[in-house]
């Protein structure tokens, strides 16, 4: 089930209704039930996933909190809490290096063996990925380094626990919640509010329209030209690269903002996980803008452990590395997640080492760096380099990434976008005026984000005759732009396969 599909229409409305009719002590029990039903609707047995990962955790902190009201000395509470914690990650990492990573190690010793001369190899395996485990498993670890950390306690009630683990509306794509934010709401009913109601719903429909109405409809011209990237020429292959920046951020933003306005609508808060990352001016800047949950998480658990950047310049960078890498990993069992991964450690590490130096050239050449202008193009170099590291992301291989790279460099023509072939891609003339007016859309929104300008408040403030027009209105160029039906095939959310 996925949030643009007709079951998920009837789906939600009877979750809501029965929620909020329902006692207020039970209703999290309501809302297990759905979150479980939910993720079923994909592969009923990999439910059984989703339990361990909540048993094991729900054990370790149990068990930590026992150890802490124990006499022992500090260095064997010590010991414990740590056994607890290695316990807890040792078999979440089993799950997770099997179902995702298993077959990918597999072909990587497939190919050192061969690349050794030697041929005995190792059998290949077809593992089905459960969709989302990458989340749920990275948000039942987080709950136990926060229970270890002594930032919360451990949840005695179990149900309450697996709500939190497995709560629908972000249990496959993320946002991935903190115990201290939703544990914290789940252990308190919550009641109906007609303007939460009003403000998730508009949420979720901004979510739809950039699912169904941007990435879906950018999916049909990027996937073909990748698909068959040898026969196409190096320009297109760079439009449809530039089209995918666009593509999974409308896809996976589409995403946060559903999973945000469905929570919000049953009383829930829910973390933003992106803020306007393409409006930024610098790497570093996008980094802290863009899918927030999972940036910050791999901050707080890997690298300040790792020392962060309290131990000099040379183990900094050296971390700075290491998360890069391993968000690339988790993204995706490929090497070209690892090299998108690297590309963009890389572009950290040399933007915080020519800091000083850039700014002396500022000074040196006396450039405002608050002008607007100035800002345009810092964006527009940003965005240049984050472009080149989606392509490492969407190809299929490294040598695939690199050779379309080259491909483009040798037929690079600027007049191409001024060309019949580049709107050609699009379709039809209104394909194109349809694109780009959603494309605006988008960007408009972005920018009264970025300007701290409250537009769904604002919307929402007005007399109830303008609200419905603009609802209705909202819905029919839902139905009217929506990539489906003859000539369209529903996608399934980028992020479901990580």
């Amino acid at each position: 089930m996925i949030f643009n599909s007709i079951q998920f229409l009837i789906f939600f409305p009877i979750v809501f209704m029965v929620y909020f009719l329902l006692p207020a002590k039970i209703r999290y029990m309501w809302l297990l039930i759905s979150s479980y039903y939910f993720y079923m609707c994909w592969n009923p047995k990999y439910i059984f996933l989703i339990l361990f990962s909540t048993v094991i955790t729900y054990l370790s902190g149990l068990s930590m909190e026992a150890v802490r009201k124990k006499s022992f000395s500090g260095e064997t509470q010590k010991h414990y809490l740590n056994a607890c914690v290695a316990v807890s990650f040792l078999l979440n990492l089993l799950i997770l290096f099997y179902f995702k990573y298993f077959e990918f190690a597999v072909a990587t010793i497939n190919r050192i063996i061969g690349a050794a001369g030697v041929r005995i190899s190792v059998p290949a395996y077809d593992v089905m990925l459960p969709v989302g485990i990458s989340f749920y498993i990275f948000q039942a670890l987080g709950y136990t380094i926060d229970v270890y950390r002594g930032e919360i306690h451990g949840e005695k009630n179990f149900f309450r626990y697996a709500l939190f683990v497995s709560f629908f509306p972000q249990l496959v794509a993320g946002p991935i919640e903190r115990s201290k934010n939703l544990l914290n709401q789940v252990d308190k009913p919550t009641y109906f509010e007609a303007e939460h109601a009003r403000h998730g719903l508009l949420t979720m429909a901004y979510g739809l329209f950039m699912k169904v109405v941007v990435a879906d409809r950018l999916a049909g011209i990027i996937n073909p030209i990748y698909s068959d990237w040898n026969s196409q020429s190096g320009m297109s292959i760079m439009a449809a690269t530039i089209l995918f920046a666009f593509q999974i951020y409308c896809d996976f933003e589409g995403y946060s903002q559903l999973a945000i306005g469905s929570a919000q609508v049953l009383g829930f808060h829910i973390n933003q996980n992106f803020k306007t990352p393409y409006l930024c001016t610098s790497i570093r800047d996008f980094w802290q803008r863009w899918h927030i949950s999972l940036t910050s998480w791999f901050r707080d658990y890997l690298y300040i452990p790792l020392g962060g950047n309290r131990k000099g310049k040379l183990r900094k960078y050296g971390n700075t590395m290491i998360v890069f890498l391993v968000s690339g990993l988790w993204h995706g069992a490929g090497w070209h997640f690892v090299a998108w991964g690297g590309v963009n450690g890389i572009y950290n590490i040399v933007q915080d080492l020519t800091d000083s130096v850039r700014q002396k050239v500022y000074q040196i050449l006396k450039i405002d760096t608050t002008a607007f202008f100035w800002k345009c193009f810092c964006g527009f170099v940003t965005f240049f380099f984050i472009d080149i590291s989606w392509l490492f992301f969407r190809a299929d291989g490294i040598g695939q990434s690199v050779s379309m790279l080259r491909k483009i460099w040798n037929e690079l023509n600027p007049w191409y976008f001024f060309s019949d072939e580049f709107y050609n891609l699009f379709g039809t003339a209104k394909d194109v005026a349809v694109t780009l007016f959603s494309l605006f859309i988008i960007a408009l929104i972005d920018v009264f984000r970025r300007i701290g300008f409250d537009l769904r408040g604002y919307l929402l403030e007005q007399q109830i005759i303008y609200r419905w027009v603009f609802y209705f209105a909202v819905i029919f160029i839902i139905m009217l732009w929506g990539a489906y039906g003859s000539g369209y095939e529903q996608t399934q959310f980028i992020y479901f396969q990580f």
